[in-house]
Protein backbone atom coordinates (compact mmCIF):
# COMPACT_ATOMS: atom_id res chain seq x y z
CA UNK A 1 0.00 0.00 0.00
CA UNK A 2 1.32 2.97 -1.02
CA UNK A 3 1.25 6.23 1.17
CA UNK A 4 -1.13 7.74 -0.54
CA UNK A 5 -3.77 5.22 -0.21
CA UNK A 6 -5.69 5.45 3.13
CA UNK A 7 -6.64 2.61 4.91
CA UNK A 8 -9.05 0.09 4.44
CA UNK A 9 -11.93 1.01 6.69
CA UNK A 10 -11.87 -1.13 9.75
CA UNK A 11 -13.61 -4.43 11.00
CA UNK A 12 -16.32 -3.75 13.74
CA UNK A 13 -16.66 -6.25 16.24
CA UNK A 14 -19.80 -6.54 18.55
CA UNK A 15 -18.51 -7.43 22.45
CA UNK A 16 -21.16 -9.76 22.63
CA UNK A 17 -23.01 -10.58 26.15
CA UNK A 18 -21.47 -8.34 28.47
CA UNK A 19 -22.59 -11.57 31.40
CA UNK A 20 -20.98 -14.07 28.98
CA UNK A 21 -16.78 -14.53 27.94
CA UNK A 22 -17.34 -12.31 24.72
CA UNK A 23 -15.78 -9.60 26.06
CA UNK A 24 -12.64 -11.75 27.46
CA UNK A 25 -11.85 -13.52 23.75
CA UNK A 26 -11.86 -9.86 22.69
CA UNK A 27 -9.29 -8.72 25.12
CA UNK A 28 -7.19 -12.19 25.17
CA UNK A 29 -7.49 -12.11 21.30
CA UNK A 30 -5.62 -8.16 21.31
CA UNK A 31 -3.33 -9.01 23.67
CA UNK A 32 -1.98 -12.16 21.43
CA UNK A 33 -2.44 -10.81 17.62
CA UNK A 34 -3.10 -7.00 18.40
CA UNK A 35 -5.13 -6.63 15.31
CA UNK A 36 -4.35 -3.23 13.89
CA UNK A 37 -8.01 -3.05 11.60
CA UNK A 38 -10.48 -3.66 14.03
CA UNK A 39 -12.52 -1.72 16.29
CA UNK A 40 -14.61 -3.37 19.02
CA UNK A 41 -18.13 -1.78 19.41
CA UNK A 42 -19.27 -1.93 23.25
CA UNK A 43 -18.78 -0.77 26.77
CA UNK A 44 -15.91 0.58 27.50
CA UNK A 45 -16.11 -0.40 31.36
CA UNK A 46 -17.13 -4.25 30.99
CA UNK A 47 -14.16 -3.84 27.95
CA UNK A 48 -11.56 -3.27 31.19
CA UNK A 49 -13.46 -5.50 33.44
CA UNK A 50 -12.64 -8.08 30.76
CA UNK A 51 -9.03 -7.29 30.27
CA UNK A 52 -8.58 -7.38 34.32
CA UNK A 53 -10.04 -10.48 33.91
CA UNK A 54 -7.69 -12.05 31.81
CA UNK A 55 -4.63 -10.82 32.99
CA UNK A 56 -4.07 -6.93 33.03
CA UNK A 57 -1.76 -5.28 30.74
CA UNK A 58 -3.41 -4.21 28.04
CA UNK A 59 -4.75 -0.19 27.04
CA UNK A 60 -7.95 0.68 26.46
CA UNK A 61 -8.67 2.95 24.43
CA UNK A 62 -11.92 5.01 24.06
CA UNK A 63 -12.57 6.29 20.55
CA UNK A 64 -15.30 9.18 19.22
CA UNK A 65 -15.84 7.35 16.18
CA UNK A 66 -14.69 3.90 14.05
CA UNK A 67 -12.13 5.89 11.88
CA UNK A 68 -10.23 7.13 15.04
CA UNK A 69 -9.01 3.48 15.52
CA UNK A 70 -6.19 4.67 12.74
CA UNK A 71 -4.39 6.89 15.72
CA UNK A 72 -5.13 4.37 18.59
CA UNK A 73 -1.34 3.12 19.95
CA UNK A 74 -0.03 -0.45 18.66
CA UNK A 75 -1.16 -2.67 21.19
CA UNK A 76 -3.79 -1.20 22.59
CA UNK A 77 -8.02 -2.01 22.46
CA UNK A 78 -9.80 0.50 20.35
CA UNK A 79 -13.30 0.72 21.68
CA UNK A 80 -16.07 2.53 20.48
CA UNK A 81 -18.96 2.85 22.80
CA UNK A 82 -22.33 3.43 21.03
CA UNK A 83 -25.32 5.62 22.68
CA UNK A 84 -28.15 3.78 24.08
CA UNK A 85 -26.21 1.62 26.19
CA UNK A 86 -27.58 0.42 29.37
CA UNK A 87 -26.17 2.60 32.73
CA UNK A 88 -23.66 -0.09 34.78
CA UNK A 89 -22.91 -2.85 32.72
CA UNK A 90 -19.85 -3.07 34.68
CA UNK A 91 -21.31 -4.13 37.42
CA UNK A 92 -23.85 -6.64 36.63
CA UNK A 93 -23.23 -10.32 37.62
CA UNK A 94 -20.85 -12.56 35.51
CA UNK A 95 -22.83 -15.96 34.19
CA UNK A 96 -25.85 -14.99 34.56
CA UNK A 97 -29.24 -14.08 32.31
CA UNK A 98 -29.43 -10.57 32.39
CA UNK A 99 -31.64 -8.43 30.30
CA UNK A 100 -29.44 -5.62 30.37
CA UNK A 101 -26.47 -7.47 29.13
CA UNK A 102 -29.22 -8.81 26.52
CA UNK A 103 -29.99 -4.92 25.26
CA UNK A 104 -26.62 -3.77 25.04
CA UNK A 105 -25.71 -6.66 22.78
CA UNK A 106 -28.88 -5.76 20.79
CA UNK A 107 -27.67 -2.08 20.93
CA UNK A 108 -23.94 -3.03 19.56
CA UNK A 109 -24.79 -5.02 16.98
CA UNK A 110 -27.60 -2.54 15.34
CA UNK A 111 -24.67 0.23 15.60
CA UNK A 112 -21.99 -2.28 13.83
CA UNK A 113 -24.26 -2.88 11.22
CA UNK A 114 -25.33 1.14 11.01
CA UNK A 115 -21.64 1.96 10.31
CA UNK A 116 -20.78 -0.56 7.77
CA UNK A 117 -24.13 0.57 6.02
CA UNK A 118 -22.72 3.85 5.99
CA UNK A 119 -19.41 2.75 4.79
CA UNK A 120 -17.18 3.54 7.81
CA UNK A 121 -16.27 -0.53 8.50
CA UNK A 122 -16.06 -2.94 6.17
CA UNK A 123 -17.18 -6.56 7.81
CA UNK A 124 -19.00 -7.34 10.98
CA UNK A 125 -17.40 -10.14 13.71
CA UNK A 126 -19.96 -10.88 16.44
CA UNK A 127 -19.08 -12.21 19.70
CA UNK A 128 -21.47 -14.56 21.86
CA UNK A 129 -24.62 -13.15 22.33
CA UNK A 130 -26.94 -15.22 24.96
CA UNK A 131 -30.68 -16.18 23.62
CA UNK A 132 -32.42 -16.06 26.99
CA UNK A 133 -31.07 -12.62 28.01
CA UNK A 134 -31.67 -11.10 23.86
CA UNK A 135 -35.41 -12.20 25.23
CA UNK A 136 -35.20 -10.61 28.40
CA UNK A 137 -34.65 -7.73 26.84
CA UNK A 138 -37.45 -7.84 24.76
CA UNK A 139 -36.17 -8.52 21.64
CA UNK A 140 -38.13 -10.15 18.50
CA UNK A 141 -35.67 -12.23 17.56
CA UNK A 142 -34.02 -15.69 18.49
CA UNK A 143 -30.32 -14.71 17.80
CA UNK A 144 -27.90 -13.09 15.69
CA UNK A 145 -28.85 -14.13 12.15
CA UNK A 146 -32.20 -13.33 12.24
CA UNK A 147 -31.72 -10.02 13.82
CA UNK A 148 -29.13 -9.31 10.39
CA UNK A 149 -31.61 -10.27 8.31
CA UNK A 150 -34.07 -7.83 9.59
CA UNK A 151 -31.36 -4.77 9.70
CA UNK A 152 -30.38 -6.03 6.01
CA UNK A 153 -34.01 -5.18 4.86
CA UNK A 154 -35.24 -9.00 5.20
CA UNK A 155 -33.08 -10.39 2.63
CA UNK A 156 -32.96 -14.31 2.47
CA UNK A 157 -29.87 -15.63 4.69
CA UNK A 158 -28.30 -19.04 5.24
CA UNK A 159 -26.20 -19.87 8.32
CA UNK A 160 -22.36 -21.52 7.41
CA UNK A 161 -20.35 -23.24 9.32
CA UNK A 162 -16.64 -24.13 8.42
CA UNK A 163 -13.69 -24.93 9.87
CA UNK A 164 -10.50 -25.84 7.49
CA UNK A 165 -11.97 -29.78 7.29
CA UNK A 166 -15.65 -29.27 6.60
CA UNK A 167 -18.85 -26.64 5.52
CA UNK A 168 -22.17 -26.78 5.96
CA UNK A 169 -25.36 -24.53 5.30
CA UNK A 170 -28.41 -24.94 6.63
CA UNK A 171 -31.92 -24.88 5.60
CA UNK A 172 -33.62 -24.40 8.64
CA UNK A 173 -31.94 -22.62 11.87
CA UNK A 174 -33.50 -21.27 15.09
CA UNK A 175 -36.79 -23.03 15.18
CA UNK A 176 -38.14 -26.24 17.23
CA UNK A 177 -37.31 -29.94 15.08
CA UNK A 178 -41.21 -29.76 14.83
CA UNK A 179 -41.59 -26.71 13.07
CA UNK A 180 -37.86 -27.25 10.79
CA UNK A 181 -39.69 -30.48 9.23
CA UNK A 182 -42.68 -28.44 8.54
CA UNK A 183 -40.06 -25.77 6.60
CA UNK A 184 -37.98 -27.99 4.51
CA UNK A 185 -40.02 -27.06 1.38
CA UNK A 186 -38.95 -27.43 -2.09
CA UNK A 187 -38.54 -23.42 -2.46
CA UNK A 188 -36.43 -23.71 0.94
CA UNK A 189 -33.88 -26.19 -0.11
CA UNK A 190 -33.93 -24.09 -3.62
CA UNK A 191 -33.46 -21.02 -2.08
CA UNK A 192 -30.31 -22.27 0.07
CA UNK A 193 -28.99 -24.19 -2.82
CA UNK A 194 -28.85 -21.06 -4.76
CA UNK A 195 -27.22 -18.94 -1.79
CA UNK A 196 -24.74 -21.42 -1.12
CA UNK A 197 -23.75 -21.57 -4.49
CA UNK A 198 -23.60 -18.09 -5.13
CA UNK A 199 -21.66 -17.70 -1.30
CA UNK A 200 -19.21 -19.85 -2.23
CA UNK A 201 -18.48 -18.67 -5.81
CA UNK A 202 -17.68 -14.98 -3.48
CA UNK A 203 -15.31 -17.52 -1.80
CA UNK A 204 -13.17 -18.28 -4.69
CA UNK A 205 -15.03 -21.54 -5.67
CA UNK A 206 -15.49 -21.44 -9.05
CA UNK A 207 -17.99 -24.56 -9.49
CA UNK A 208 -18.95 -25.50 -5.89
CA UNK A 209 -19.84 -29.18 -5.47
CA UNK A 210 -23.14 -28.59 -3.32
CA UNK A 211 -23.81 -32.45 -1.60
CA UNK A 212 -27.51 -32.23 0.07
CA UNK A 213 -28.50 -34.22 3.15
CA UNK A 214 -31.58 -35.81 3.66
CA UNK A 215 -34.05 -34.89 6.47
CA UNK A 216 -34.42 -39.02 7.55
CA UNK A 217 -32.63 -42.06 8.16
CA UNK A 218 -31.10 -43.21 5.27
CA UNK A 219 -32.52 -40.03 3.20
CA UNK A 220 -35.77 -41.99 3.33
CA UNK A 221 -35.15 -45.35 1.76
CA UNK A 222 -36.97 -44.58 -1.43
CA UNK A 223 -39.90 -43.35 1.06
CA UNK A 224 -39.73 -45.91 3.94
CA UNK A 225 -38.71 -43.72 6.43
CA UNK A 226 -40.15 -40.23 4.97
CA UNK A 227 -40.99 -39.22 1.76
CA UNK A 228 -39.27 -35.53 1.96
CA UNK A 229 -36.95 -36.56 0.33
CA UNK A 230 -39.33 -37.45 -2.60
CA UNK A 231 -41.74 -34.44 -2.48
CA UNK A 232 -39.05 -31.96 -1.96
CA UNK A 233 -35.37 -32.18 -1.58
CA UNK A 234 -34.58 -34.15 -4.74
CA UNK A 235 -36.95 -31.94 -6.49
CA UNK A 236 -35.12 -28.66 -5.36
CA UNK A 237 -31.81 -30.20 -6.53
CA UNK A 238 -33.22 -31.00 -9.93
CA UNK A 239 -34.49 -27.23 -9.88
CA UNK A 240 -30.84 -26.39 -9.02
CA UNK A 241 -29.15 -28.65 -11.38
CA UNK A 242 -31.13 -27.36 -14.31
CA UNK A 243 -30.12 -23.63 -13.09
CA UNK A 244 -26.27 -24.51 -13.63
CA UNK A 245 -25.25 -25.65 -9.90
CA UNK A 246 -23.60 -28.99 -9.14
CA UNK A 247 -25.83 -29.92 -6.77
CA UNK A 248 -26.31 -33.53 -5.54
CA UNK A 249 -28.29 -35.95 -3.16
CA UNK A 250 -30.23 -36.43 -1.10
CA UNK A 251 -27.37 -38.16 0.51
CA UNK A 252 -27.65 -40.23 4.15
CA UNK A 253 -27.05 -37.35 6.61
CA UNK A 254 -25.16 -40.24 8.48
CA UNK A 255 -22.33 -40.45 6.08
CA UNK A 256 -22.20 -37.64 3.62
CA UNK A 257 -20.19 -35.41 5.91
CA UNK A 258 -17.40 -37.72 6.24
CA UNK A 259 -17.58 -37.77 2.60
CA UNK A 260 -17.45 -34.07 2.38
CA UNK A 261 -14.40 -34.21 4.86
CA UNK A 262 -12.49 -36.56 2.38
CA UNK A 263 -12.72 -33.98 -0.35
CA UNK A 264 -15.42 -35.10 -2.31
CA UNK A 265 -17.79 -32.16 -1.90
CA UNK A 266 -16.91 -28.52 -0.65
CA UNK A 267 -20.21 -28.16 1.63
CA UNK A 268 -22.80 -30.05 2.83
CA UNK A 269 -26.39 -28.84 3.17
CA UNK A 270 -28.42 -29.76 5.77
CA UNK A 271 -31.96 -29.30 6.33
CA UNK A 272 -31.39 -28.83 10.39
CA UNK A 273 -29.63 -26.79 13.02
CA UNK A 274 -28.28 -29.73 14.62
CA UNK A 275 -27.73 -32.25 11.88
CA UNK A 276 -25.41 -29.84 9.73
CA UNK A 277 -23.49 -28.15 13.06
CA UNK A 278 -22.92 -31.40 15.12
CA UNK A 279 -20.41 -32.26 12.52
CA UNK A 280 -18.58 -28.96 12.19
CA UNK A 281 -18.34 -28.59 16.06
CA UNK A 282 -17.47 -31.97 16.91
CA UNK A 283 -14.25 -31.35 14.89
CA UNK A 284 -13.37 -28.64 17.52
CA UNK A 285 -15.10 -25.42 18.28
CA UNK A 286 -11.19 -23.76 18.06
CA UNK A 287 -10.98 -22.80 14.58
CA UNK A 288 -14.92 -22.80 13.68
CA UNK A 289 -16.63 -19.71 12.44
CA UNK A 290 -20.27 -18.70 11.40
CA UNK A 291 -20.68 -17.17 8.04
CA UNK A 292 -23.86 -15.53 7.71
CA UNK A 293 -24.49 -16.45 3.89
CA UNK A 294 -26.80 -13.73 2.18
CA UNK A 295 -26.56 -10.44 3.64
CA UNK A 296 -25.64 -7.74 1.58
CA UNK A 297 -22.08 -7.23 4.12
CA UNK A 298 -19.80 -10.05 5.60
CA UNK A 299 -20.52 -11.11 8.87
CA UNK A 300 -18.57 -14.09 11.03
CA UNK A 301 -18.71 -14.89 14.09
CA UNK A 302 -16.98 -17.35 16.62
CA UNK A 303 -18.31 -21.49 16.77
CA UNK A 304 -19.23 -21.43 20.69
CA UNK A 305 -21.69 -19.71 22.64
CA UNK A 306 -21.56 -17.38 25.63
CA UNK A 307 -20.00 -19.78 28.77
CA UNK A 308 -21.53 -18.59 31.46
CA UNK A 309 -19.35 -21.50 33.05
CA UNK A 310 -16.41 -19.49 32.64
CA UNK A 311 -17.34 -16.31 32.48
CA UNK A 312 -14.95 -13.68 34.05
CA UNK A 313 -12.31 -16.50 34.84
CA UNK A 314 -9.82 -15.48 32.49
CA UNK A 315 -9.54 -18.64 30.48
CA UNK A 316 -11.91 -18.64 27.59
CA UNK A 317 -10.03 -19.54 23.74
CA UNK A 318 -9.95 -16.73 21.39
CA UNK A 319 -9.19 -19.07 18.93
CA UNK A 320 -12.33 -19.37 17.20
CA UNK A 321 -12.60 -15.37 17.38
CA UNK A 322 -9.55 -15.05 15.84
CA UNK A 323 -10.41 -17.41 12.91
CA UNK A 324 -13.87 -15.35 12.48
CA UNK A 325 -11.75 -12.38 12.13
CA UNK A 326 -9.29 -13.83 9.71
CA UNK A 327 -12.51 -15.05 6.96
CA UNK A 328 -14.13 -11.60 7.56
CA UNK A 329 -11.02 -9.36 6.08
CA UNK A 330 -10.87 -12.61 3.17
CA UNK A 331 -14.54 -12.27 2.39
CA UNK A 332 -14.39 -8.45 2.80
CA UNK A 333 -11.31 -7.93 0.61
Amino acid sequence: MSLDTPAPAPVVISMGDACGIGPEIIASLWRRDAPRDAVVVGDVAVLRRAVAATGGGLAVATLEAVADVTRVPPRCLPVWQPPGLPAGLADVPLGRVDARAGAAAARCIEAAVGEIQAGRARALVTAPIHKEALHAAGSPFPGHTEMLQALAGGVPVRMMLANEELRTVLVTIHCSLRDAIARVTREAVLETLRITGAALQLMGIAAPRIAVAGLNPHAGEGGLFGDEEIRHIAPAIADARAEGLDATGPYAPDTVFMRARRGEFDVVVAMTHDHGLIPVKYLGVEQGVNVTLGLPFVRTSPDHGTAFDIAGRGIADPASLGAALAMARRLAG
